[in-house]
C-alpha cells in the first residue's frame, strides 16, 4: 500500500469513526427525548442542534487525576463553561467524542463563576442564545451535560421552578436534574435557546437544581483575555451560609422542615426585596407550616399581585379554599392553573375532590 492510498485509508476511517458517533449521538438523544410528555410539542430538531453544541471541559489536575465538566458553544471558537472546572488544571481541554482542541486563553468571571474559553479552529456550530425573561414559572425546560461524565450528552427534561433577580439576571431554579460533570452545562427552552448555564444543587436527595442567566454572558464578553490557568476564586454560591443571597438560604431549612429558620430568613428576604414574589411566597409557606394560616393567606395573595401567573401560590390558596369549602374561589384558581400548569391543576382537583367524596 503506497503513502497516499494509506492516507486515504485513515482518513476514510476517520470519516466513518465520526459519522458512527454523530448516529450514536442522534440515538442516545432520540431515546432521552422519550422522557418528553407527549401533551408537550418539544421541537426536537432544534433541541438536537443544541444537543450538538454541547461539549466536555478536560484536564489533569496537580495530583494527576482528571477533572471535567461540561460547555456550551456559544459563537465562533468560544465555548461557555463555569470556572470552578478549571481550578486545578494548568491546560485545560475541550473535547467531543475523539476529538480534541486546546484552550488558548479565557475571559473569566469567578464571582459568577462563568468562564468564556477560547478554543482554535473549533467545528461546532452555536447554540441559539434565549433568555429566561421569555419564560414563565413551570415553562419546559431541557438540560443537556454530560452528568457524571458520559461521553455522550445526557438529556433531562424538567420546569422551570422558580427564577431570582440577582445582580442584573435571573437565576434559575429548575426540575431538570443534573450530576457531577454537568457544571457548565446548558438548560434550554422547549424550541432549542440557551437560557442558562447549569451550575450548582442544593444537597440532599431532594436537591434544587440552578442555572446561571445567559445574559450574563455579555458581561463576561467585556473582561479581560486571560492566558494562565489554573482559573482560582470563589463563586457567589460558595460563600458562607449568611452570605449567600436569600434565595439560597431558605432551601435548607425549607428542606429540613425548620419552619421557625425559614419564616425568619423569608421576613429578612421580603424586607430586602419587598417586590420579590419568590421570597413573600416563602413566608407565606413558612407562616403556613407555623399554623399562621391568615398571615399565610396574605403573603400568597401579595405573591399573585406581584406574580400573577406564580403557580404554586395559586396551588396554596387553591387548597385553603378547598378545605374552607369556599367552592368559586376554588373554581376560579382550578381555571387559572389549568393554563398555566396542567399537572399542579389536576393535583388540586384530586384533592379538593377527595375533600368533598373521601
Amino acid at each position: 500500500m503506497n503513502q497516499i492510498t494509506a492516507t486515504n485509508s485513515i482518513m476514510s476511517h476517520i470519516a466513518n469513526r465520526k459519522k458512527l458517533f454523530a448516529f450514536g449521538m442522534l440515538i442516545t438523544f432520540s431515546l432521552l427525548m422519550l422522557q418528553a410528555k407527549p401533551s408537550h410539542a418539544y421541537d426536537k430538531a432544534k433541541l438536537f442542534d443544541a444537543f450538538l453544541s454541547i461539549v466536555m471541559i478536560k484536564g489533569y489536575t496537580m495530583d494527576g487525576s482528571m477533572a471535567y465538566g461540561s460547555g456550551v458553544v456559544v459563537s465562533q471558537n468560544k465555548v461557555l463553561t463555569n470556572c470552578h472546572i478549571m481550578r486545578e488544571t494548568k491546560e485545560p481541554w475541550v473535547a467531543k467524542g475523539e476529538d480534541t482542541f486546546a484552550i488558548s486563553s479565557v475571559q473569566a468571571d469567578r464571582y459568577h463563576d462563568l468562564c468564556l474559553v477560547h478554543v482554535d479552529n473549533l467545528p461546532y456550530k452555536p447554540a441559539l442564545i434565549g433568555s429566561i425573561s421569555q419564560l414563565n414559572k413551570g415553562a419546559p425546560i431541557v438540560s443537556i451535560g454530560h452528568s457524571s461524565a458520559n461521553p455522550s450528552p445526557v438529556t433531562a427534561i424538567g420546569k422551570v421552578r422558580a427564577v431570582y433577580p440577582f445582580h442584573e439576571g435571573l437565576v434559575i431554579s429548575g426540575t431538570a436534574r443534573f450530576s457531577m460533570g454537568a457544571s457548565g452545562s446548558g438548560m434550554f427552552d422547549d424550541v432549542g435557546n440557551l437560557i442558562g448555564i447549569n451550575t450548582f444543587k442544593s444537597p440532599g436527595r431532594n436537591a434544587y437544581f440552578y442555572a446561571l442567566p445567559i445574559e450574563w454572558l455579555k458581561q463576561v464578553e467585556k473582561l479581560p483575555v486571560e492566558t494562565k490557568f489554573p482559573i482560582p476564586g470563589k463563586a457567589f454560591w460558595e460563600e458562607a451560609e449568611q452570605d449567600k443571597p436569600y434565595f439560597m438560604q431558605v432551601v435548607q431549612p425549607e428542606l429540613n422542615g425548620n419552619w421557625a429558620a425559614l419564616q425568619e430568613i423569608a421576613l429578612k428576604w421580603t424586607k430586602a426585596e419587598a417586590n420579590n414574589a419568590e421570597a413573600w411566597y416563602e413566608l407565606g409557606f413558612a407562616l403556613e407550616m407555623n399554623k399562621q394560616t391568615v398571615q399565610a393567606l396574605d403573603a400568597y395573595r401579595k405573591v399573585l399581585k406581584l406574580n400573577p401567573q406564580h403557580t404554586e401560590a395559586m396551588f396554596r390558596l387553591g387548597l385553603n379554599a378547598a378545605e374552607k369549602g369556599n367552592q368559586s374561589e376554588l373554581e376560579s384558581l382550578q381555571k387559572q392553573l389549568a393554563t398555566l400548569d396542567g399537572d399542579l391543576a389536576d393535583q388540586l382537583s384530586k384533592i379538593a375532590n377527595c375533600k368533598s367524596e373521601c
